[in-house]
This record gives C-alpha cells, sequence and structure tokens, in this order.
C-alpha cells in the first residue's frame, strides 16, 4: 500500500447519480458505522439494568466494536485496494447488517460483546472505501469539497445515529437499535452497488501478512490494557503480559514496515510532517469527542434525568456547528494557514473539556451547551483540517493509503477515547463512592458496578436511598470531571505539537522528500 501505484476507477458514467450519487452512497456507508459507535451510547443504562452489565461490561460493549473496527481497517483497506473498494464495502454491509440482527438476540454482556465485535469486523471492511472512493474518483478541483463533506458527515454522524437510536428507545428496547443498523446496513449496500464505482489499485503489491498481524495485535492489546487495567489494576498479570504484547507487537511493525519492500504502511511517512500532524489530530479529536459521548450522555440521562431521545437531541448542537465549520474550514486554511486553522481546533475542543469538566449534580442544560457549541467548532476545524493534511501530504498515487491511515486514526482515536474516558471515569467513580457497608450485598454491588444500576438500587429502598442516589451522583459527576480534564491534556499537548511542527499548508510537495523508504 505504500508505493505510488496509479489507481483504477470505474468510468463515472456506471456511477448513476455522478459525483452527488458517489457523495450519497459514501457518506451513507460512513454514517452507518460512525453512528454504531455512538448510538449505543444511549442504551448504557438500560444495559446496566437488563444485562446486568458492570462498568467494565459496559466499556467492552461499546468499545468491542471500535477496537475491531480500528485494528482492522488498515488490513481490510489495501484488500479492498486489491479486489475493489465497493466489493469489499458491500460485503462489509452484509456482515455488519447480520451480526447486528443477531446482536438483537443476545441474553448476557458476553454475547452482546461477541457480536460488537463482528459488526466491528463489517466496519473495518466498510469504512476505507467510503473515503478512497471519493479522493479517488472525484477531480482535484472537487476534492477538497468532497473530503470536507465527508469529513462533516464523519464527525455529524455520531449525533446523527444518537438521534435515530434516541427515537427508537423511546418506544422500543435498545434491541431495535441493531434491528435498525441491520435495516441501514442493507440500504448502504444497494446504495453503492447502484451509485459508486469500484475502484482499486491497477498493480497491487503483495499484501503485507505480517504488517497487518503486528498492527491488529498492538491496537486490540493496547486497548485491552487501557480498559481492564481500570478493573484488574495495571499491575494485575494480565494487564502487565498484555503491555508487554502492545509494546513488542508495535516494535515489530516498526522493524518490518522499516525493512520490507511493501509494507502495509510504511514507517517512513510519518516522517512527514503534514502526515504526522494530521494522524496525532485526527486521533486526539476522535479520542476526546467519543468519550465525550461515552460520558456525557450518562450525565444527560442519569443526572439530568433525560430520556434517550431528549438526550440525542439536546447533542443537536454539536451537529449543527461541526456541519458548517467543515465547510468554511478549507477557506480558513487558505487565509490562516493549515497550522493556525489545526491547533486552534484542538485547544477549542479541550476548552470545552474543561468547561463541562466543572459541571456539578446542580448544573443546567444551559452550561453543558455552552460546551458542546464550543467542541462543534473545535470538531469542524480539525476534522476538516486533519484530514486534509493527511490526503494532502501523499501524492495522488498514494490516496489509498491516506485514506486508510485516516480512518485508522480516526477509529483508534475513537477506541482510545472510550477506552481512556471509560477507564479513568470507572477508577474515580467507585473510588467517591461512600462506605457501603451497611446495605444489602446485591444493592451495594450494584452501585458499585455503574451508576445506573446504583441509582436503580437506590429507588428500591425508598426514602432511605435519596441519600445513596445523591452520592452515586455527585461520584458519577466527579468521576466524569477528572475524565474530561484527563483528555483535555492530551488535546493541549496534541496541539502545542501541530503549532511547532505542522505544514504551513498541506502540500505534498513540500516535505515529501523528507520521508524515505527502502524503495
Amino acid at each position: 500500500m505504500s508505493t505510488d501505484r496509479p489507481t483504477q476507477t470505474a468510468p463515472l458514467a456506471s456511477a448513476r447519480g455522478g459525483h452527488r450519487g458517489i457523495l450519497f452512497a459514501m457518506c451513507l456507508a460512513l454514517v452507518l458505522v460512525v453512528a454504531s459507535v455512538s448510538a449505543l451510547n444511549l442504551a448504557l443504562p438500560d444495559l446496566a439494568v437488563t444485562l446486568g452489565a458492570d462498568n467494565t461490561a459496559l466499556t467492552w460493549i461499546a468499545d468491542g466494536y471500535t477496537v475491531a473496527l480500528a485494528a482492522l481497517v488498515l488490513p481490510l483497506g489495501a484488500i479492498g485496494d486489491r479486489v475493489g473498494r465497493r466489493s469489499v464495502l458491500i460485503a462489509g454491509c452484509i456482515v455488519f447488517g447480520a451480526a447486528s440482527a443477531l446482536a438483537a438476540t443476545a441474553e448476557a454482556p458476553g454475547a452482546l460483546i461477541a457480536w460488537r465485535v463482528v459488526m466491528g469486523v463489517g466496519a473495518a471492511m466498510i469504512m476505507p472505501g467510503t473515503l478512497s472512493t471519493i479522493t479517488a474518483a472525484f477531480p482535484d478541483d472537487q476534492r477538497s469539497r468532497g473530503v470536507a463533506t465527508w469529513s462533516g458527515f464523519a464527525a455529524a454522524g455520531a449525533v446523527l445515529g444518537m438521534l435515530a437510536a434516541g427515537a427508537l428507545l423511546e418506544k422500543w428496547g435498545w434491541e431495535s437499535i441493531f434491528y435498525a443498523s441491520a435495516g441501514v446496513a442493507a440500504l448502504a449496500a444497494v446504495a453503492a452497488a447502484l451509485l459508486s464505482p469500484d475502484t482499486k489499485d491497477a498493480d497491487p503489491p503483495r499484501f503485507d501478512v505480517a504488517g497487518s498481524l503486528f498492527t491488529a495485535v498492538g491496537i486490540g492489546t493496547l486497548v485491552f490494557a487501557i480498559i481492564e487495567g481500570s478493573d484488574r489494576g495495571f499491575t494485575s498479570a494480565a494487564v502487565v503480559v498484555t503491555s508487554v504484547v502492545c509494546v513488542i507487537a508495535f516494535a515489530a511493525y516498526a522493524i518490518h514496515g522499516l525493512r520490507t519492500a511493501n509494507p502495509l504502511l510504511d514507517p517512513h511517512l510519518f516522517g512527514l510532517n503534514g502526515f504526522r500532524a494530521g494522524s496525532v489530530t485526527v486521533v486526539t479529536q476522535f479520542m476526546a469527542i467519543f468519550g465525550f459521548f461515552f460520558v456525557g450522555l450518562q450525565f444527560l440521562q442519569l443526572i439530568l434525568g433525560y430520556s434517550p431521545l431528549v438526550s440525542a437531541v439536546a447533542l443537536i448542537p454539536v451537529a449543527a456547528v461541526v456541519l458548517p465549520t467543515s465547510l468554511v474550514t478549507p477557506r480558513l486554511v487558505d487565509k490562516l494557514g493549515l497550522k493556525a486553522v489545526m491547533s486552534t481546533g484542538l485547544l477549542l475542543i479541550a476548552a470545552a473539556l474543561v468547561w463541562v469538566s466543572q459541571l456539578t449534580v446542580d448544573s443546567p442544560y444551559s452550561v453543558f451547551l455552552v460546551g458542546l457549541v464550543v467542541a462543534g467548532l473545535g470538531v469542524g476545524l480539525t476534522g476538516a483540517t486533519g484530514t486534509a493534511a493527511i490526503v494532502g501530504s501523499l501524492p495522488s498515487g498514494q490516496q489509498g493509503v491516506a485514506s486508510a491511515i485516516n480512518d485508522t486514526t480516526r477509529e483508534v482515536g475513537s477506541a482510545l477515547g472510550i477506552a481512556v474516558m471509560g477507564s479513568v471515569f470507572s477508577a474515580h467513580y467507585t473510588d467517591r463512592l461512600p462506605d457501603l457497608s451497611a446495605l444489602p450485598a446485591t444493592a451495594a454491588a450494584a452501585v458499585r458496578d455503574s451508576a445506573a444500576a446504583g441509582l436503580a438500587a437506590a429507588d428500591q429502598l425508598g426514602p432511605a436511598g435519596v441519600a445513596l442516589a445523591d452520592a452515586v451522583r455527585r461520584a458519577f459527576v466527579d468521576g466524569l470531571s477528572r475524565a474530561m480534564l484527563t483528555v483535555a491534556v492530551v488535546l493541549v499537548i496534541a496541539a502545542l505539537g501541530c503549532l511547532l511542527r505542522a505544514p504551513g499548508r498541506a502540500s505534498p510537495g513540500d516535505d515529501e522528500a523528507t520521508a524515505t523508504s527502502p524503495r
């Protein structure tokens, strides 16, 4: 995937809707994938009660999908480059839809996690073809707008998915989310077949099996160590062993990538300032936004008492700000430069997280809303600039690589965001709970498992549960605050790095020579 090879594109005449049809089909498939990362967050309180899922299980239910997607999007993107991106995308829709329908039948947390992982495999087959098809099929003068539109839907798709999930949960149970996802997967497959050309590399290289294995193991073990470290302890044998395997896997990837002629992802590419800065920006942006959704949606439901639909509607301001901001960002970059816009976007997201970290159990929605609007501005700026930096740092023959790494960084960021925020939140929630020894054993266990289960247990205690419910809410907000501040620090560091090292413009000509390869 790392050589400059021509991309073979089917004539646009075969795509019935032209460029608009391609954009519709690819953005529909994109929204399906992105929405499935976040939509289930609305059902987490229900899952905690109906399936008996504790905080760690809830994190895995949310993140099992994302981990599989992040770990496999790069090798499956390489397969799409070889056999046809549309073909792999349609097959991915079939896998995704079948697994989603089966997930609706799960009766225990373990079964639901397993089907979420299979859904992630299908999503990894879908995701790479969405952006690479746009960059391959669109002419140079329209590509930046196509990429900006794709970036906007990538960010806003999370809110759109939660809106749909909220509406479903008003009338049906959490199972309805999976049945609806299966239906959308079928629609996405049909749209891709009718409206999109099947693009692929004209001269694909030998598939990098070792590189695929190293990256998949590295990403999977990294997220496992973060999530399980919070539950079992970071010095537990399982977490220590997993962490060692993670380091070995990434080191092996780097050594293998530097020595092989056609690596899955050439490590030399990270020598390009634009490629590196764009990757960092996309990882940290998605780390913030999906971690925020994971914890923030529970705040709306458990602390403000909103229903799932009202909680989803409460997040609409993010989408309302992200889409127009993404569309005007290319013009801001032309006037102010890439690094200025990129760094500003990251700092705006960090500021939003710091603001939200100040929430208390008595804070109204208006305080939460300020954080949403500021975050939406930052996401709109960073989504477009991060993607543009990655795509623009490579020549046209390497757009498959650019698309693959853009997808990978997004999903790695999402997985890390859920893992980090979920783990920090869980640890501090448990630490802030009062002495529970006077409670019945089942009630105490429910409180420790999750805030949703704790509030349900408090309701069953009658008047005696009022103080317990208040303590659970305070512990929840304390955990939320620490989780937000932790990721805000990461964003500030990333913003400073981009300000110092990112290129002024997204152009492969400026720093292409800084990355050399063995070829």
